[in-house]
C-alpha cells in the first residue's frame, strides 16, 4: 500500500449543508490544501429550502455537487444518513486520501472515529457549540469562526474633480496612512498549555534541556484535535511562543526548538 503524503492526496469534503454556512466554504478549502487536492466536494440538504439559497449559487460556482435529501419525517434528518453512506463508500473505494467534515453535529463522531481507524485524516469544520465528543474525534477540529477569509480589495469611488489651487498656495503634504493594528490572539487553554508540557516531558532532550517541536506536535497530535487557528496562529511554533511556559530557538535547517522553563 503507497504511503500517503501530506498535501498530495486526493481529498473529498462533504458538507452539512443544513448545519453549515455557505460563507465559510473559501477558507475551509484553504485549510484543506494542507492534505491536498479537494476533488470531491458535495452538500447535502433539502434543496427545496429557502435557506439553502446560498449554498445553491455557491454549488454552481465551486462545482460541488448538491445530494438532495428530502424531509421524509417531520423532525427527522436524511441528510447524517446519506453523508454517512456516501463516506463509506468513498473509504471502500480506496482512491480517498482524507475528508473534511463541514457540520457542527455530533451525530457524525462515530463516522470520523471509522474513517479514522483506517489511517485517514478527518478535518472537522464546525462553531464553538460544536459538541466535545466530535471535536476531539477529529484529527484537526477548526472553529469556523477564527478562519478568516482573505482580503478582497474594494473598489474606491472615484474623488469629484477640484480645481487647482493657485501656483502660489502650498499644498499639504497628507499624512501617511497608518496600518491597523494587528488582533490580539487568544488566550490558549490550560489544557491545551498542558499537553505541550507533558509531550514535552515525554520527549527525548539534549544537553541544554531543549526538544524539537516536531515530536511534540506529533505527541500532542495523538491526543488532542486542537489547531492552532483556533487561538489566531498560524503555526503551532508561533502558538508555544506566546506561552511565557517555554522559550523556544531556531536551529540551522529551520527547526524549531523548545525549553520548558515554568
Amino acid at each position: 500500500m503507497a504511503t500517503r503524503q501530506e498535501g498530495r492526496g486526493n481529498i473529498a469534503l462533504l458538507i452539512d449543508a443544513d448545519n453549515a454556512s455557505a460563507a465559510h466554504f473559501d477558507p475551509v478549502m484553504t485549510v484543506l490544501a494542507e492534505l491536498g487536492t479537494v476533488n470531491i466536494r458535495r452538500a447535502y440538504g433539502n434543496w427545496s429550502k429557502t435557506t439553502l439559497k446560498t449554498w445553491a449559487a455557491l454549488s454552481v460556482a465551486q462545482a460541488i455537487e448538491p445530494q438532495q435529501q428530502f424531509d421524509l419525517t417531520k423532525g427527522k434528518n436524511a441528510t447524517d444518513m446519506k453523508m454517512t453512506i456516501d463516506a463509506m463508500d468513498l473509504l471502500s473505494s480506496g482512491r480517498v486520501d482524507g475528508f473534511g467534515l463541514m457540520s457542527s453535529d455530533s451525530d457524525f463522531t462515530p463516522l470520523v472515529t471509522r474513517l479514522r481507524q483506517d489511517g485517514i485524516p478527518v478535518y472537522g469544520f464546525g462553531t464553538a457549540n460544536t459538541p466535545e465528543g466530535f471535536r476531539r474525534a477529529c484529527t484537526r477540529f477548526i472553529d469556523v469562526a477564527a478562519l478568516k477569509p482573505a482580503d478582497v480589495p474594494v473598489a474606491k469611488k472615484a474623488a469629484p474633480t477640484r480645481a487647482k489651487a493657485p501656483a502660489a498656495a502650498k499644498a499639504e503634504t497628507p499624512a501617511a496612512p497608518q496600518p491597523a493594528p494587528a488582533a490580539p490572539a487568544k488566550s490558549v487553554d490550560p489544557e491545551v498549555v498542558r499537553l505541550l508540557i507533558d509531550a514535552y516531558d515525554e520527549a527525548k532532550r539534549d544537553e541544554r534541556g531543549f526538544v524539537a517541536l516536531g515530536p511534540v506536535g506529533q505527541r500532542v497530535g495523538n491526543r488532542s484535535s486542537f489547531d492552532v487557528r483556533n487561538y489566531g496562529f498560524k503555526r503551532l511554533s508561533d502558538l508555544v511562543a506566546a506561552i511565557p511556559n517555554f522559550i523556544t530557538e531556531v536551529r540551522e535547517g529551520g527547526q524549531t526548538w523548545i525549553k520548558r522553563v515554568r
